[in-house]
C-alpha cells in the first residue's frame, strides 16, 4: 500500500473528474445519491437504534457510491445493487469503522462540554427549534471550532478507510492509518479541493440565487426551488464522484475487487 504525494492542482482536478464521471450517466448517479440519503433518513426515523444503524451502514454505502463512480468511469453499469453491494465488502471492518466514527464523534462532542458547559451538545441533540433557540449562536463559535479541530484528524483517518477496507481488504487499524497518511501527505491538494468545493457548492450557487432573487423578488419560493433542487442534484453526485477521483489519483487503480 503506497500513497502518492500530488501537487495542489490535483484538488481542482478531482472536481473536474467528478463532473466528467457524472456526465457519463447523470440520472443514475443522482438516483443513487438520493437513495443513499433516503436510506439514512429512513433509518434515522427509527428511535435510538435507527441513528446507530445509520452510522454503521454509512461506510458500506459510501463504498457503494465509490463503486458506482468507478463503474461509470469504466463504462460499466451501475444501479441500486451497486450502492447496497458495498455493504457486503469486508462488512465486519466497515461496520467497525462506522461504530468507531460514531464513538469518536460523540466523544469529541462530549469534550466540547469542557469549553461551553454542554451548550453545543445540547444544540446538536435538540429535537425542535425551540430547544435550539435557547442556545445563543454566539455561544457556539468557540466550541464549534474546538470540535472542528479535534474532528480533523478523525476525518483524515476515516476519509479513505472504507474503500481501503473494502477494495484492499485492509483491517480496521491499517485502513485508518493509510487513510490518515494519505491525507497528511496530500494536504495541499485537499486544501485546494476544499476551496474548489466551497466555490462550486457554495459561492457560485449563492451568487446565482442572489441575483435571481434581486431580479424577481416576488417569485422567491419558486426561484429557490428551481435553482436549489437542480443544483443539489448536480453538486452532490459530482462531489461523491470526486471522492473516487481522489482515491484513484492517490492510491492508483490496483485495488483488489
Amino acid at each position: 500500500m503506497r500513497a502518492q504525494t500530488l501537487p495542489a492542482a490535483a484538488g481542482w482536478r478531482w472536481i473536474a473528474t467528478g463532473f466528467a464521471i457524472f456526465r457519463r450517466n447523470p440520472p443514475i448517479l443522482a438516483m443513487l445519491v438520493l437513495s443513499y440519503w433516503f436510506t439514512l433518513l429512513f433509518l434515522n426515523i427509527l428511535p435510538v437504534i435507527g441513528a446507530l444503524a445509520a452510522s454503521l451502514v454509512v461506510p458500506g454505502l459510501s463504498v457503494g457510491l465509490m463503486q458506482a463512480a468507478r463503474n461509470l468511469e469504466r463504462g460499466q453499469p451501475a444501479g441500486l445493487q451497486t450502492l447496497y453491494g458495498g455493504l457486503r465488502e469486508n462488512s465486519k471492518t466497515l461496520l467497525a469503522l462506522g461504530a468507531l466514527y460514531l464513538l469518536c464523534t460523540l466523544g469529541i462532542l462530549g469534550l466540547s462540554a469542557l469549553v461551553d458547559g454542554g451548550d453545543l451538545l445540547h444544540y446538536m441533540l435538540a429535537s425542535n427549534r425551540l430547544e435550539r433557540a435557547a442556545v445563543e449562536d454566539a455561544d457556539l463559535v468557540i466550541p464549534a471550532l474546538f470540535v472542528a479541530l479535534l474532528l480533523l484528524p478523525v476525518m483524515m483517518a476515516y476519509w479513505f478507510a472504507p474503500v481501503l477496507a473494502a477494495w484492499h481488504r485492509l483491517p480496521l487499524g491499517k485502513s485508518l492509518f493509510f487513510s490518515f497518511i494519505a491525507c497528511w501527505l496530500n494536504w495541499r491538494p485537499f486544501l485546494a479541493y476544499g476551496v474548489a468545493l466551497l466555490l462550486v457548492a457554495g459561492l457560485i450557487p449563492g451568487i446565482l440565487l442572489g441575483i435571481l432573487l434581486i431580479l424577481f423578488p416576488a417569485a422567491q419560493g419558486f426561484i429557490t426551488t428551481v435553482v436549489v433542487v437542480p443544483m443539489v442534484l448536480l453538486i452532490a453526485p459530482v462531489t461523491f464522484a470526486s471522492f473516487y477521483a481522489a482515491y484513484r489519483d492517490i492510491f492508483g487503480i490496483s485495488e483488489i475487487v
